[in-house]
């Protein structure tokens, strides 16, 4: 048979297969059962409603003690967590005694306020990492159940580097199987449910960092994204979440670990409730090579450039924008015309469409040392024991398998792409083309407006229905573009509504510091369950 046929054949499955699961995706809809669309409590206890710059503030002014903050959210983890599942091992005593040193620290030294706040800025501060990353006696599975008594012996570079600027970890959050899916759900930690609607998913592969964030059981977090990891997360929780230019922030101490390529792809990146500690976190994360951005370089709104698309004009594996998503971004879009006096550049850039076949080929292509990237496969069998992904499905429709259909769903995809290596480098070229494109556009003063997803938070397991959402967000991560996804309200529903905000390579400033200015005007992130 013909490398063309086969492409065809490819690409002819692929689009059988969107359209049937759309049509499954229906009837569940219709027949779903019945749903709970309770929210956590609200959060009422003055310390969980501050940024973390302003805790550390407080905390170095000897207005607040450290302890009373971390007993403040170990008690709202503890109140919430039995709901939303988002938290899965704790460190609370080591925590405690950590804050203890912070507090006799503080009472004993005549440290001046503004060293204290150069060198440790996040001082006493709690924040909470992803499970995917190493935390020194957490464990560090990705949600693989061969790995469920792996625990850290170290701690990954950006925990380091937080944990250096005075931060106290509290624990790790749950992800999807070896982060390659948009609900976070496995078989280890199970499924974790959204603080504004538990029948609703919190994303992936960040979700279990999204969630505790959004429901004030965390100030901060520390998320990953190859693909939307961190920005799916922000979005469906109405926090915020920041890929920044890639190489950035170091990968390092990450399981899965990714070479080749797919490094290029992966960021680590900041996740927080206040568009304030953005940009702090982001030079604590980054380290020295914070040097490679102007993150102190003011924001003057009226000299932004901003441009604007609504959907990916029309892919076949794509669901449709969702019309609250739409108006959304409209209203912003009036809000800074009318705000500031310039004009939204309205633009349709044609490529987008083919967001999902550009990041597969992308993700499955050699990297510059010739070598192919591990296969998805291997790593679900740890790159042990083989793991033969039709088999595997045959075992889970038995109820056999320690996989989620997720990711067996995944590494049968890998093995058709790899079928299509023709097209493959054709859509390869069209990546580098759309990069220059976009490079060309957005210059030095330029912001793109674009959806975070096609869809508002869905109901848990919808995600199997809609598998090539993630479009909207991975496309960024094979142009190493900066993005930060930022709230916009709420729906009629009373779930999150979010934009993505893209800047240039290296001008990641520009859509953290249009982040602070919109938190102001849409209100940032809302409270779960507050009237």
């Amino acid at each position: 048979m013909s490398s063309s046929v086969l492409e065809r054949s490819a690409t002819l499955l692929l689009r059988a297969l969107s359209r049937l699961l759309r049509a499954l995706l229906s009837l569940f809809q219709t027949f779903g059962g019945p749903r709970n669309s309770r929210p956590v409590p609200p959060a009422v206890q003055p310390l969980l409603l501050l940024p973390g710059v302003e805790l550390a503030r407080r905390i170095r002014r000897r207005q607040v003690k450290s302890v009373d903050v971390i007993e403040a959210y170990i008690g709202r983890i503890k109140d919430v967590n039995p709901i939303v599942n988002a938290l899965v091992a704790e460190r609370f005593s080591a925590a405690l005694k950590e804050a203890q040193q912070v507090d006799k620290r503080l009472a004993e030294g005549n440290e001046d306020e503004k060293l204290l706040e150069e060198s440790v800025p996040y001082l006493g501060v709690p924040f909470t990492v992803k499970e995917a990353f190493a935390l020194e006696g957490s464990p560090n599975s990705s949600g693989l159940v061969s790995r469920k008594n792996v625990i850290s012996p170290t701690d990954a570079a950006v925990v380091t580097n937080l944990r250096k600027a005075g931060a106290i970890p509290l624990g790790v959050t749950n992800c999807s199987e070896l982060c390659m899916w948009y609900e976070s759900s496995n078989n280890l930690y199970g499924t974790t449910r959204n603080p504004y609607n538990v029948d609703r998913i919190v994303g992936g592969s960040s979700g279990g960092e999204g969630c505790i964030i959004a429901a004030a059981g965390s100030v901060m977090g520390v998320g990953s994204d190859i693909g939307g990891s961190i920005r799916m997360p922000a979005f469906f929780n109405g926090i915020y979440g920041h890929k920044p230019t890639t190489g950035l922030v170091p990968n390092d101490g990450q399981f899965p670990d990714a070479t080749g390529l797919r490094e290029k792809f992966l960021c680590t990146g900041p996740m927080c409730r206040y568009a304030e500690d953005l940009i702090p976190m982001l030079k604590v994360m980054a380290g020295p090579n914070i040097s490679k951005v102007r993150l102190d370089e003011e924001v003057f709104m009226k000299k932004v450039k901003f441009y604007s698309m609504e959907n990916d004009g029309g892919s076949s594996f794509v669901s449709k924008v969702d019309n609250e998503l739409i108006r959304a971004q409209r209203r912003l879009i009036e809000y800074l015309e009318e705000q500031f006096g310039i004009q939204v550049q309205q633009v349709q850039i044609r490529k987008m469409k083919y967001a999902f076949p550009i990041w597969s080929a992308m993700m499955s292509s050699r990297g510059t040392d010739g070598k192919e990237p591990v296969s998805f496969k291997d790593l679900m069998g740890d790159c042990g024991k083989e793991m033969k992904p039709l088999w595997e499905l045959v075992k889970k429709m038995l109820g056999l398998s320690v996989h989620t259909f997720p990711a067996i769903g995944l590494s049968i995809l890998e093995d058709l792409a790899k079928i299509n290596q023709r097209n493959n480098a054709k859509l390869m070229s069209m990546c580098q083309s759309l990069e220059a494109e976009f490079c060309s556009l957005l210059g030095d003063d330029g912001i793109f407006l674009y959806p975070s997803h096609p869809k508002i938070a869905p109901r848990h397991h919808h995600p199997k229905f809609m598998p090539f959402n993630f479009a909207y967000t991975a496309i960024f991560n094979v142009l190493g573009l900066p993005v930060t996804q930022c709230p916009l309200g709420m729906s009629k529903d009373g779930l999150p509504l979010g934009i993505q905000l893209v800047a240039n390579h290296h001008y990641d400033h520009l859509c953290l510091g249009v982040a602070r200015h919109l938190e102001i005007a849409f209100g940032g992130w809302q409270n779960p369950g507050a009237p």
